[in-house]
């Protein structure tokens, strides 16, 4: 297990943007002049009583993990979280996620993982379809101070935002003058167990027009896990391990086997559909639009749905879809506390 370093000194962070998504956890600092991103697994199960791993003295290393303190229960968060179905992976699938301890620990996570102790703006993201609902509770919870076992964290303030918005803004950056502020763009996040968009005409968000529905990159995981399940006639519902395997080789041990994934992806985007035809008739005509932005993490497995849906629009897949929204968040929390301080 990971030792909790943090010294008692105060690290503040002008900006900390994070994106507790029900996939990943992903997180955007300011290092020296650069922006730092990083990323792990939105699973937080019960914490390991002990480590079996030796301190010192043999090659083996100890897994990258951090003990978190939530209303008195241990949890354990971070890149080298388990991801076998052998025992319950801390993964919440619901709509009050944002109000659950896994959220709450898995937020922690990303805290010690940035060394912050004092943050003077925490930017988060929601799904769109829960934003208002949600805001409140985000600052109420986690604005002051907390101890989640390592020593004290001052928040000064929460951000939440719109996960698509955080593309938005990084289309912007990466665009540069080639961005059309004078038309619309569709932005279409594929996060694991939601699908959320927003139009918008320069920074202005059409509310009637954007929205969110369930059904994300879990959907496909969990069809290629029945598919591997009647195939091999042996139960099978690991899809962590689907997720690691297609973000990877492409391959998943199957007991002897290295099963390839490829093979079940065409009957598995089936379920791709649903979620892409709720779209359709909530954007409604795309005559407007002058282009289509995908990102998330399951965007590369939703886009062949999406392009067919779109056949008339410009289709931009962005690059690192998984750190766009974060990036952007971080980009906006950064220019508000500028404001602020030139104020």
């Amino acid at each position: 297990m990971q030792q909790q370093n943090i010294e008692s000194k105060i690290v503040k962070a002008a900006t900390l943007a994070i994106d507790v998504g029900y996939g990943n956890t992903k997180t955007a600092f300011a290092l020296g002049s650069d922006i730092r991103t990083s990323m792990f697994p939105s699973l937080a199960p019960q914490a390991a009583t002990s480590s079996l791993t030796p301190e010192s003295g043999t090659p083996f290393q100890a897994r990258k993990v951090v003990n978190v303190v939530v209303d008195g229960a241990r949890y354990e968060v971070g890149p080298g979280v388990s991801l076998s179905g052998a025992y319950n992976t801390g993964r919440a699938l619901a709509e009050d996620y944002v109000t659950t301890p896994n959220y709450a620990a898995l937020l922690a996570g990303a805290i010690f993982y940035s060394g912050a102790t004092e943050i003077e703006r925490l930017v988060l993201g929601l799904p769109v379809h829960n934003t208002q609902k949600y805001a409140g509770h985000l600052r109420d919870r986690f604005v002051g101070q907390h101890d989640f076992g390592w020593g004290p964290i001052d928040v000064k303030s929460v951000m939440p935002l719109p996960q698509p918005l955080g593309t938005l803004v990084t289309y912007m950056q990466q665009s540069g003058k080639q961005y059309d502020p004078n038309n619309s763009y569709l932005v279409i996040d594929v996060g694991y167990f939601t699908t959320d968009w927003i139009v918008a005409r320069g920074y202005t968000i059409d509310d009637t027009r954007s929205g969110g529905v369930p059904g994300g990159a879990a959907r496909v995981y969990q069809q290629i896990a029945g598919l591997i399940a009647s195939d091999q006639g042996q139960p099978f519902d690991a899809i962590e391990r689907v997720d690691h395997a297609l973000r990877t080789t492409g391959k998943l041990l199957f007991y002897k086997q290295d099963l390839e994934l490829s093979r079940y992806l065409p009957e598995a985007m089936a379920v791709t559909n649903p979620s892409i035809k709720e779209l359709q008739s909530r954007v409604g005509r795309t005559d407007d639009i002058r282009a289509v932005i995908l990102t998330g993490g399951g965007a590369a497995l939703y886009a062949p749905t999406i392009r067919a849906a779109f056949p008339l629009n410009d289709i931009h897949m962005m690059v690192s879809p998984c750190f766009a929204n974060v990036r952007g968040f971080y980009t906006i929390g950064a220019a508000r506390q500028a404001t602020k301080a030139a104020a």
